[in-house]
C-alpha cells in the first residue's frame, strides 16, 4: 500500500491530475473524448504554472543571494522551498497513508453533512501529511502524526465550506467550486481581523483601490507586467556590487526585468486553462446533484488554488510584498528565516483573502504584510523540527531536494508559515492529551455550526 501511493505521488499533479478528472469527467457521464480533454488541460495548466514558478525561481535565485553576500544578510534558516517541504511529507508512513486517510475523513463528513467539498486535489494533500510528519519527528510518535493530519484535513474541508460562496462570488467562472487548501485558508483569519479593523479607521473604508483602478489610474504604470519589469530592474541593479558596475550589467538587469514582466503576464494566461479544463466537469456536476440528490445546498468540487492566483490583485500585491519581506526577514528582531526559494508560494497566499477584502490593493497587501512577518516566526519555530524529519528522508532517500546545506537548518515558507500548522503542532507537541481534546471538541464544534449552515440552506433553497 505504502508503495502503491508512493508511486501515484511520484507521478505528480502534472499527470495526477489528467488521469483523475478524466476518470471523474466519465463518472459524471462526460463523453470520454471531452472528459480526456478536460483532464488533459488541467494537466497542461500544473505544467505550465510549473514553468512559469520555475522561472521566477530561477531568475530570482543568484540575484538575491548577491543580495543576501553584498549587504552580509545570512540568517541561519536555509530556505528549503516547498519542493522540500513535500518531499518530507510525502516520503513518510503518514505522507504514504495520508491520501486514503483523508479521503476517509472526507467520506465520513460528506455522509454527516458536515461538510459540502468533495476534496479531488489530491497533489495538495502533501499539506496534511506535512504537518503529520513535522509533529511525528518531534514527538517520535506515529499516532500524534496522524492524528495532527487528519485535524488539519478537517478544519480545512470545514474552512472550504465557510469560504466557498465569497469565492465563488468574487471569482468568474468558479460555481460549485472551493479550495480546500490549508496553506490558503490559514490566512483567512487575518483577513477577516483585519479588514473589519481597517475599516473602522476614518476614511480608510473609501480607499477602494483594485487593480483595475490602479491601470486606470496610472495607466502602464499600474500594470502587472509593466510592475514586474520594474521590480526585476530593481532586484538586478541591487545585485550589483558597485554602482559602476551597474552599466556592465544592463543586459542582465534588463533580462532579469523581463523575465519578471513575464512571469506576471504569462501566469493569468495559464490559470484560465485550469478554468476551461474544470468548466465541463463542474457544470456535470451540477446537473448530476440536481437530478439525483435531494440535497439543494448542492456539493462543492476542492480544487487547487492555483486557479485563481493569476487575479491581477494577487500578481501585484505578491510582487511588492517580495521586496518587502526581504527587507523586513533582515531587520526583524529573532527572525532567523531568509525566504528565497518560497517566494514563488506568495501568490497562493491571496486566493482566499481577495474576496474578504474585494480585491482591495492596499487592505490585500496590509493582510499579507502581517500574515508574513507572522509566518516568519512561524518558519523559525518549526525549523529544528523541519530539520529533523528533513535530514531523515534524505538519509533514507538521497532526495537532493531536502539536503540542507551544512551549519543551517531548514525551512519552508509554505505551509509552515500557515497558523494551521503552527497552532496544531504548538498544541499537539506542548499539550499532549489536554491539546488533542482541544483540536478535537475545536473540530467538533466548527462542524456542528457547518452542519446546521448546510441544513439552512438546504431548507431556504
Amino acid at each position: 500500500m505504502e508503495q502503491f501511493f508512493s508511486y501515484i505521488i511520484g507521478l505528480g499533479a502534472a499527470v495526477m491530475m489528467p488521469i483523475l478528472f478524466t476518470v471523474l469527467g466519465l463518472f459524471m457521464g462526460i463523453r470520454f473524448g471531452k472528459a480526456m480533454k478536460s483532464g488533459l488541460l488541467v494537466g497542461v495548466g500544473f505544467v505550465g504554472l510549473s514553468v512559469i514558478t520555475g522561472l521566477l525561481t530561477s531568475t530570482l535565485t543568484v540575484p538575491l543571494k548577491n543580495i543576501a553576500e553584498i549587504y552580509g544578510l545570512r540568517l541561519g534558516i536555509f530556505d528549503m522551498g516547498w519542493p522540500a517541504a513535500a518531499s518530507v511529507a510525502y516520503n513518510t508512513s503518514i505522507g504514504a497513508f495520508v491520501i486514503p486517510v483523508c479521503l476517509l475523513v472526507n467520506i465520513v463528513m460528506l455522509a454527516t453533512k458536515t461538510t459540502r467539498t468533495i476534496n479531488i486535489d489530491l497533489w495538495n494533500y502533501w499539506h496534511f501529511a506535512f504537518i503529520g510528519a513535522v509533529v511525528y519527528y518531534a514527538t517520535g510518535n506515529l499516532g500524534w502524526g496522524f492524528f495532527s493530519a487528519v485535524v488539519c484535513c478537517a478544519l480545512t474541508l470545514i474552512m472550504a465550506d465557510m469560504t466557498s460562496k465569497p469565492l465563488q462570488k468574487y471569482y468568474e467562472g468558479l460555481d460549485g467550486i472551493s479550495i480546500p487548501q490549508p496553506f490558503c485558508q490559514g490566512f483567512v483569519p487575518f483577513a477577516v481581523i483585519i479588514d473589519k479593523i481597517l475599516d473602522r479607521i476614518p476614511g480608510f473604508k473609501h480607499l477602494n483601490v483594485d487593480a483595475e483602478g490602479l491601470k486606470k489610474k496610472f495607466g502602464i504604470l499600474g500594470e502587472p507586467l509593466f510592475l514586474g519589469v520594474l521590480v526585476g530592474c530593481l532586484i538586478g541593479i541591487l545585485a550589483c556590487k558597485r554602482v559602476d558596475e551597474i552599466p556592465a550589467h544592463i543586459p542582465d538587469i534588463l533580462g532579469l526585468g523581463i523575465k519578471m514582466g513575464a512571469v506576471m503576464e504569462l501566469i493569468p494566461r495559464i490559470t484560465s486553462l485550469f478554468i476551461e479544463g474544470l468548466r465541463p466537469i463542474s457544470d456535470a456536476t451540477k446537473d448530476l446533484i440536481s437530478k439525483r440528490f435531494k440535497d439543494k445546498a448542492g456539493l462543492n468540487i476542492g480544487m487547487s488554488p492555483a486557479l485563481v492566483i493569476g487575479h491581477p490583485t494577487t500578481l501585484v500585491v505578491s510582487l511588492l510584498l517580495i521586496p518587502v519581506l526581504l527587507f523586513l526577514s533582515v531587520i526583524l528582531p529573532g527572525n532567523e528565516f531568509l525566504p528565497l526559494a518560497s517566494l514563488a508560494g506568495i501568490f497562493y497566499l491571496f486566493p482566499v483573502v481577495l474576496p474578504i477584502t474585494r480585491g482591495n490593493v492596499v487592505k490585500t497587501f496590509i493582510v499579507g504584510l502581517f500574515a508574513l512577518i507572522v509566518g516568519l516566526y512561524f518558519v523559525t519555530d518549526l525549523a529544528p523540527y523541519f530539520t529533523k524529519a528533513a535530514a531523515d528522508v534524505y538519509g533514507r532517500t538521497g532526495d537532493v531536494a531536502v539536503q540542507i546545506p551544512e551549519g543551517f537548518q531548514g525551512g519552508a515558507l509554505d505551509f509552515a508559515s500557515s497558523i494551521f500548522s503552527w497552532i496544531i503542532f504548538r498544541v499537539v507537541y506542548d499539550l499532549k492529551m489536554v491539546g488533542a481534546v482541544v483540536l478535537v471538541l475545536l473540530v467538533l464544534f466548527m462542524a456542528w455550526r457547518n452542519r446546521q449552515k448546510i441544513k439552512k440552506e438546504s431548507i431556504n433553497n
